[in-house]
């Protein structure tokens, strides 16, 4: 707390609001009491607004910084791996080598999905989206944990945490093999977390699949650097959605219809589809010129970020991982890849890219490394998704926990006053 003030002057009344400072980062302005004065403030798309206190994950996009409890997601994506990343989101500090062995164990025996499941995705159209099955699928759950879902109950919700971190990646690499006409491969216990994931996706019965450790790892480090991303606008619809009471099966639907969005969830994907506009090399300075012009719609998609106005953080890492996954699978010489190398050099290089710090974010290189490892664009959401369950489910666990009250946004309404029906 603070004995800080601002003060408010509208028209003739003058109104004294409290100032907050959290362990990092800007001042915030307590508006709770403008209500009672009869006013509210406006800020469409809350850019300006702290709609809850957390202690989870910490951006400062000036100087490029990504923390997840304090600690530099780079240095989390060198020593630590997904599941220790997800306890350490969870619980708020990193576990000891039995926390951590227990963690990894409870995990894998969580995996398999009840039978009647494989029911719900015969239900959609071959041709479905695969996040539209997703969705629907991690909704039904609720209907087979129905009794485990008070969210008072501590013990419940980490049951909860398990499930949901475990089935997702069966559940994503389900909604593939749907699509595909294959059958479903069930998950391996004696297979990490990244090496499971793969071998659902590709593995098929009459062979033995052998996960390539450099894609495993690749893939490791993609779930990391999604796992979280503080106040987003999906993590945000969940905490709404969890602001009701609803069952954090539902929330997690929520946040997966809100990830859906291109704006959001798909950047990757249109990085893909940039790149293969562009098509070759010799038009990089024609697509180039046709960036710089502001009167030309074309935009040069993975470049820069809402965010982050320096570098992403998260882009060193995927940029590194990238050059081992193409040298591994040796495609150096892939025409995509060549034009992304290009890219990235000009936007390091070139002075217009550089003053408006339009450097290649993480979405620029998880699309490569994804489509290298052959999951189609179709599914680069749904890792996505797979990936911020975690982050999702930290940031609802976090408010039930705690004092929270139901969401209500406030409206600047500019339609039409008070008026009587028309009487003949």
């Amino acid at each position: 707390m603070t004995d800080r003030k601002a003060t408010l002057s509208v028209g003739d009344k003058s109104i004294e609001l409290p100032v907050y400072s959290g362990t990092v980062g800007p001042d915030v302005i307590d508006v709770r009491g403008l209500v009672k004065q009869g006013i509210f403030t406006y800020d469409p798309g809350f850019v300006s607004t702290a709609a809850c206190e957390s202690a989870i994950t910490y951006i400062d996009g000036e100087n490029g910084v990504l923390l997840h409890r304090g600690y530099p997601i780079e240095q989390l994506a060198e020593h630590s791996d997904y599941l220790e990343v997800c306890y350490l989101l969870l619980k708020g500090e990193l576990p000891t080598d039995a926390e951590n062995t227990l963690f990894h164990d409870t995990i894998k025996n969580h995996t398999m999905l009840h039978d009647q499941m494989r029911n719900f995705f015969q239900g959609f159209r071959r041709d479905a989206h695969p996040m539209a099955i997703m969705c629907g699928v991690v909704g039904a759950l609720s209907a087979f944990y129905h009794d485990q879902m008070d969210v008072t109950n501590e013990h419940q919700r980490d049951i909860t945490a398990h499930r949901l971190i475990a089935k997702m990646p069966t559940i994503a690499a389900w909604c593939y093999k749907y699509s595909i006409g294959q059958p479903f491969i069930y998950p391996r216990n004696n297979l990490s977390y990244s090496e499971n994931f793969l071998q659902m996706m590709f593995g098929v019965p009459c062979e033995e699949f052998k996960p390539n450790p450099i894609l495993a790892k690749a893939m490791d480090k993609i779930f990391i650097l999604h796992a979280d991303h503080e106040q987003n606008a999906s993590t945000s619809t969940v905490r709404l959605a969890g602001s009701t009471g609803a069952n954090p099966y539902a929330c997690i639907a929520s946040g997966i219809a809100a990830l859906w969005g291109p704006a959001h969830g798909g950047a990757n994907e249109a990085v893909l589809d940039m790149l293969a506009e562009i098509g070759d090399e010799s038009n990089i300075d024609k697509f180039i010129a046709k960036a710089k012009d502001k009167d030309d719609p074309f935009r040069l998609m993975g470049f820069g970020h809402r965010v982050y106005k320096n570098f992403d953080p998260r882009a060193k890492v995927m940029a590194e991982t990238a050059h081992e996954v193409l040298s591994e699978l040796g495609l150096e010489d892939d025409p995509l890849l060549k034009i992304a190398q290009r890219l990235e050099q000009i936007a390091l290089e070139d002075e217009y890219f550089v003053e408006r710090k339009l450097y290649p974010n993480v979405d620029f290189y998880s699309g490569l490394i994804l489509k290298a490892i052959g999951i189609p664009t179709s599914m680069f959401t749904v890792v996505f998704a797979m990936s911020r369950t975690i982050g999702w489910f930290a940031h609802w666990n976090e408010m039930v926990s705690g004092d929270y009250r139901i969401g209500r946004p406030r409206q600047l309404y500019t339609g039409s006053p008070a008026r009587d029906y028309p009487k003949e």
